[in-house]
């Protein structure tokens, strides 16, 4: 730990099992101080980081932090796979059909998995995975140039 009491990073690795490489702790801080990156965004932020790291390793090290439950992989229908640092809250997302933002958005009703399935066809169901779409403040139409509906 930390003196502000929250694990470091390294110590979070060792925690999920994994070895502890600058690579990966930079894969993990890039990540959590990014907003749903894609594996570019990632590589550059790692590369600004540690220097020269391929592509190849960018995945293996995204596919391995993930698998450890410490990032979040989210595919967004028509989009590369993004990726989050917020894990273990089964939030879900927003998605701009034009300029392709993707913002969080909180569990909306019930428990998790925050949507009751009309028929679960036998399974036990403990994630919901939701996306939302539409545009974002910067690609929707103003207010003021909106026809009113009508009544």
């Amino acid at each position: 730990m930390t003196a502000s009491g929250t694990p470091d990073t390294a110590d979070e690795l060792r925690g999920a099992g994994l070895r502890v490489t600058a690579a990966r702790v930079a894969l993990l801080e890039t990540v959590r101080h990014g907003d749903h990156l894609g594996a570019d965004a990632i590589a550059a932020g790692v590369r600004d980081r540690v220097g020269h790291i391929s592509v190849q390793a960018v995945y293996e090290g995204l596919h391995a932090l993930t698998g450890a439950g410490l990032i979040r992989r989210i595919e967004p229908a028509g989009s590369p796979a993004r990726f989050e640092g917020r894990v273990g809250d089964n939030h879900h997302h927003v998605v701009c059909r034009s300029c392709g933002a993707v913002a969080d958005v909180d569990c909306a009703v019930d428990e998790t998995p925050c949507l009751a399935a009309s028929d679960d066809h036998g399974f036990t169901i403990d994630e919901a995975e939701v996306i939302y779409w539409g545009l974002c403040p910067d690609c929707s139409p103003t207010r003021s140039s909106r026809s009113p509906r009508s009544s």
